[in-house]
């Protein structure tokens, strides 16, 4: 793929940089055939430095050089950067769009007839290869425009086909769920600082504990109320601190807050 791959991002800001960074760390591609357009002098900057690609502020000149394009704007940037380069975009090209909430039939309808598109969900740890990811083909893509993103997004994390109505759900869970798991460790991390530890140890501990959480549950398969209940010995610690949670209604508020993700998705995509 390396050899044949030319790879376009339209949009050079922190989700590119980090989906470019992990496609040239996994050498599924080469700094020089990688192009990515910005308006942002800043942007453009940090992505060359971090994947030693060229950068440029026009989009057509990205549409004219890579055989596959990544979307990777502003959901309401979308329609204007694909009226761009719908000039230069031919149905030898493959369009895979981050845009949170755009449905393909809008980046069809965009780009012309028979236009080759797949919408993706990733998630910025695609910068350590641990992303997780969800995607879709649009109706002119062809089994082989699958297998480039599994290949692609595989190689940064984990990555699954699914119906395009699921994505909405993918952007709500994994997509924005980071920034709830970094405030989950930052409150971790609090928690340990008023029990007595220093910081730097606390905020180690905590990550350190979710990292290797969510380890358990990916190799060992199991439900994680199971992995849970293991923790939670009769009259013990663990139980206290689950009692806590559920006193302030935990999981319901983790519930609520991927539900309110993906109906800010969905609201996007009609926008």
């Amino acid at each position: 793929m390396a050899a044949k791959l030319t790879l376009g991002f339209l949009g050079a800001g922190k989700m590119a940089t980090a989906l470019a960074r992990g496609f040239v760390r996994a050498k599924l591609v080469s700094p020089r055939d990688l192009l990515a357009s910005d308006p942002s002098e800043s942007a453009a900057k940090a992505f060359g430095a971090e994947t030693g690609a060229r950068t440029t502020r026009s989009n057509l000149e990205v549409a004219a050089f890579a055989r596959v394009l990544v979307l990777a704007v502003k959901p309401d940037q979308a329609a204007s950067v694909l009226t761009e380069i719908r000039p230069r975009f031919n149905r030898q090209q493959l369009l895979i769009s981050i845009a949170a909430g755009v449905p393909t039939a809008k980046l069809e309808a965009a780009l012309g007839d028979g236009a080759r598109v797949i919408r993706v969900m990733p998630n910025t740890p695609a910068l350590i290869g641990a992303s997780a990811t969800g995607y879709a083909l649009g109706k002119h893509a062809h089994p082989k425009d699958g297998q480039v993103a599994a290949r692609l997004f595989s190689a940064v994390g984990i990555a699954f086909e699914l119906k395009e109505s699921m994505l909405d759900a993918v952007t709500g869970l994994s997509g924005s769920g980071p920034a709830f798991v970094y405030q989950f460790i930052e409150a971790l991390s609090d928690g340990g600082v008023a029990a007595g530890l220093p910081r730097g140890v606390a905020t180690a501990l905590a990550a350190q504990t979710v990292l290797g959480a969510a380890r358990m549950v990916l190799e060992t398969q199991q439900h994680p109320g199971a992995l849970k209940d293991m923790v939670t010995s009769p009259g013990g610690t663990t139980i206290e601190g689950v009692h806590e949670l559920e006193k302030g209604n935990f999981r319901g508020t983790v519930i609520s807050a991927v539900r309110a993700a993906a109906a800010k998705s969905r609201q996007l995509g009609q926008s």
